[in-house]
Formats: structure tokens, C-alpha cells, sequence
């Protein structure tokens, strides 16, 4: 592929969030698109290749890998040269309009007999990586299809659950935390693989997600639904949320901050908060003299 790009697809790593990559993109013209976080299938198409190659190249070189920059020719090659499910051509056809010369069918007679061997050496290396990509490719399709599954239809305003997977909680045991919470407002829906949520700021995490990290909350006459969170109280004219524990206090410049969990919401709502925050003293009280965990040196 020749020139610059139209779309550039990349997870959501601080190099690509930078103002500079935005800048960078915006000078040669080109959409920095962003993949859901914590999905690398959304830029499967990529990750797929990058192991196909991979794959190609470890079985050609497995004898002797110090060799592999001479076959990655090839396996560039046979890549090339490769039809695709999803167009049905190879990737040199859909560039160029035609496939691209491959080794003759019937070798002529040569002079140099160095010729030959350097031929049938390369026409070897091109069918072994052409194989090895055939079977990898019909691999990840079949077990990529058996696990597939299509999506629910989702709309604004629909209350799911997000998968607590890849968020931090504040929670002692991973093991023992809850697999969903929520549940959250959908806010967009951007495209059938995507969704955008409504999220408290203490999760701290893109509210972009792939269908697969969250499910739609299910009326049950067998599971009542949860309690609507209490409303805070007004004091002083500011709202003021009830405390039901203090989980863990840590430094911060000169004062503290304690990880209070709040009475009445999920742990997805856990939030360190200074030490002047809290109005009850006598929380402060039974939190250390109940023994909690805490950095070294802090204490009441």
C-alpha cells in the first residue's frame, strides 16, 4: 500500500490520545480512529495478520531463526497473493487490478545451474509460507465463528451492566468482587459493535465500550430490582452523601485521603476523599481502631 492514510486505527494507548498523534493525524489528513477499550478485536484485522505472519514465519525458521529476515520476502509474498474472505481477491489484486507473476510451471533448461537452485529454493519457501497462512486463516475463522454470538439491539436511554473485568474497583479480593455492575444508561449508541455509557467519575475509565463487555438488565419477577441510590442531603447549601465505611486511608502531599465506600451505591462508586470531607469524626474513630490496612505512619 503506497501513500498516506485516510483512517488510522489503534487501541487507546497514551501515544495515540497524545495532542501530538491528533496534530500529526490532522497535518497529513488522515482519522485517527480509537478501538473500544479493553477489546483488542476491534482491531482484530490487524492483530489477525500480524500472527498469520508470525506463524508463517516460525514454521519456515523454527530450524534456524537467525534466517528469518531472508523469508520474510516470501511470506510477505504468499500474503499478497493470498484471496481474502472478505473480498475474495488478494490484496495485490485489489491494488493493482491483477495478480501478480508467479513461478512457471515448467522449468526450462538453464547454463548456470546456481539459477535453478536459487528458483526452486524460492518457489519451496512461497508454497510452505502460502500453506502455512491457509491453515492459520481457517483456523481463527472456525474458532472465531464458534464463539461468535450476535449482539442484543441496544438504544439510548437502555439501562446494562459493564463487566468489572478491567476496572479497579477498590475491592480486597478480585476473586470475590462482582463480575457485572451498573447498571449504567446507554448515551449513544455508535455503532452495533459500540456503545457509550453514563459512568461515575471514580471509575476514571473512557466510557466507549464493545458489546461484549456489557448485557442488558433483565426485568425477573424472581430477582427484585436493586434500590434506587438514597439522595444526598443538603448541609450548608452543598450536598452531603452518608458514609458506611472507610476502607483504607493513604498520603497525599501533607494530609490523607480515606477510601470511603458510600451508603447505598456499588463499589464502582468507591472514592478517595480528604480528610476534611468527612463529617462524622467518629467514622475516622472506628476505622482505626478497627486495625484497617493503611501506609506506614499514618494513623489517627
Amino acid at each position: 500500500y503506497h501513500g498516506f492514510p485516510k483512517d488510522i486505527v489503534s487501541d487507546r494507548g497514551p501515544q495515540f490520545v497524545s495532542r501530538f498523534w491528533r496534530e500529526f493525524c490532522r497535518l497529513i489528513g488522515a482519522k485517527a480512529s480509537l478501538t473500544s477499550g479493553y477489546h483488542p478485536e476491534s482491531n482484530g484485522q490487524t492483530e489477525r495478520l500480524n500472527q498469520q505472519l508470525e506463524t508463517g514465519l516460525r514454521c519456515l525458521v523454527s530450524q534456524n531463526p537467525s534466517t528469518w529476515s531472508r523469508h520474510l520476502v516470501w511470506v510477505e509474498y504468499a500474503h499478497n497473493t493470498l484471496p481474502t474472505s472478505a473480498t475474495g481477491f488478494s490484496p495485490f489484486k485489489c491494488v493493482f487490478g491483477y495478480e501478480p507473476p508467479l513461478f512457471a510451471a515448467l522449468e526450462s533448461e538453464v547454463s548456470v545451474p546456481s539459477v535453478h537452485a536459487l528458483v526452486h529454493r524460492c518457489r519451496r519457501i512461497w508454497a510452505a509460507a502460502r500453506q502455512v497462512l491457509e491453515r492459520q486463516r481457517d483456523r481463527v475463522k472456525t474458532a472465531a465463528d464458534r464463539r461468535r454470538r450476535p449482539a442484543p439491539d441496544y438504544r439510548p436511554g437502555q439501562k446494562v451492566w459493564l463487566s468489572a473485568k478491567n476496572l479497579n474497583l477498590h475491592v480486597p479480593s478480585r476473586k470475590l468482587a462482582p463480575r457485572f455492575v451498573g447498571p449504567f444508561p446507554i448515551t449513544k449508541v455508535i455503532n452495533p459493535a459500540a456503545v457509550r455509557l453514563r459512568l461515575p467519575r471514580s471509575l476514571r475509565v473512557h466510557p466507549t465500550f464493545h458489546v461484549s463487555n456489557i448485557k442488558p438488565v433483565v426485568d425477573s419477577s424472581l430477582v427484585p430490582p436493586a434500590e434506587p441510590p438514597p439522595p444526598p442531603r443538603m448541609v450548608g447549601g452543598g450536598p452531603v452523601y452518608t458514609v458506611r465505611k472507610i476502607l483504607a486511608v493513604r498520603k497525599r502531599g501533607r494530609g490523607r485521603q480515606f477510601l470511603v465506600d458510600w451508603e447505598g451505591y456499588g463499589p464502582e462508586e468507591r472514592q478517595w476523599i480528604p480528610e476534611r470531607f468527612i463529617v462524622d469524626r467518629s467514622l475516622l474513630t472506628d476505622f482505626f481502631r478497627s486495625g484497617a490496612p493503611g501506609p506506614s505512619g499514618v494513623g489517627p
